[in-house]
């Protein structure tokens, strides 16, 4: 074959091989990223994406004999029905420090990287989670993600409660997802300790919200050792974050409850470092920059009478 007619077709060649790479280029990439608060549409459209895992954080709380209460795994309920593909995140298990007090005390962050890696969760996951009543158990586990420097996570909006609502299936099979690794990059300023608190009593720059209902802010009532609220604690209901059906409150709604600058000291509490992670999460949302939860809450400083608390009188 004639030079000419050989470097003719390695031109045609190389042409054709550049206009194949061109549109492979060309074609959209899936988008890793993910917003902190989803909907189920968003959900329903992305539930076979395979770099998502889907998480069911429930926890049930009900009333004992005695008229305490008591708290419950929400293995029972995963097991009865959950959201296709999602596995079971165990906050009275392999997300705690098991039988250490207070309950749903921090394990360690190797433990909590080792529990989620198990679940399917590494570092190039993108994680949903929901749970069935309120979605503090789903802010918990964010927040516990967000301590290792996991930022890929999102909460369900309305939770379980809202899938289910809209007719969206349910699953009994149980997540099989093969075990990956999950780096730890530790932000140990978000979460809060006695001390800290006890500082920031008298620290006008920090702000203290007690994320307990009204009543038992008040002192009215108490599930805890003592009565009443740590002493210049704002009370900002975790359940008043909510609408009716049990969806987070429009932006601007949730923006006029938490007036206040975005780059303040902010540590949120409540009985057990639950609710008090829903707030934590909506503030986060909100642009606040240094939020911290007081993990052991009530259950550690109600149990020292040292510790000061404050009752309202009528």
């Amino acid at each position: 074959m004639p030079t000419h007619q050989c470097s003719r077709k390695l031109l045609v060649l190389i042409a054709a091989l550049a206009l194949t790479t061109s549109c492979a280029s060309s074609k959209p990439k899936t988008d890793l990223t993910i917003d902190t608060l989803v909907t189920t549409e968003w959900l329903s459209q992305h539930l076979d994406d395979p770099d998502l895992v889907v998480l069911d954080c429930t926890v049930q709380v009900g009333m004992d004999e005695g008229g305490g209460f008591q708290i419950l795994s929400g293995r029972a309920d995963y097991d009865g029905g959950h959201i296709p593909s999602a596995g079971f995140a165990d906050l009275l298990g392999d997300l705690s420090a098991g039988e250490s007090p207070p309950s749903f005390a921090m394990p360690t962050p190797g433990q909590f990287s080792a529990a989620m890696g198990a679940l399917g969760v590494g570092d190039d996951s993108r994680v949903v989670l929901y749970d069935r009543m309120g979605s503090a158990w789903a802010a918990r586990v964010w927040w516990m993600l967000r301590w290792v420097g996991f930022d890929r996570a999102a909460v369900l909006d309305g939770g379980l409660g809202a899938w289910t609502a809209e007719g969206r299936p349910m699953s009994t099979e149980p997540a099989s997802r093969p075990a990956k690794q999950l780096t730890v990059s530790l932000r140990p300023g978000v979460i809060a300790d006695r001390d800290e608190v006890l500082a920031a009593i008298n620290d006008s720059g920090v702000w203290l919200i007690d994320a307990m209902p009204e009543s038992h802010y008040r002192g009215e009532m108490s599930l805890y050792d003592r009565p009443g609220h740590i002493p210049g604690a704002s009370n900002i209901p975790a359940m008043a974050l909510l609408d009716e059906s049990g969806h987070y409150r429009p932006h601007d709604e949730l923006a006029a409850m938490h007036d206040a600058d975005r780059s303040a000291r902010v540590i949120t509490y409540c009985g057990g470092g639950i609710s008090a992670s829903s707030n934590a999460f909506i503030m986060t949302r909100l642009g606040f920059t240094d939020v911290a939860v007081y993990i052991a809450s009530l259950q550690e400083w109600a149990a020292d009478p040292t510790n000061p608390l404050v009752v309202d009188t009528p």
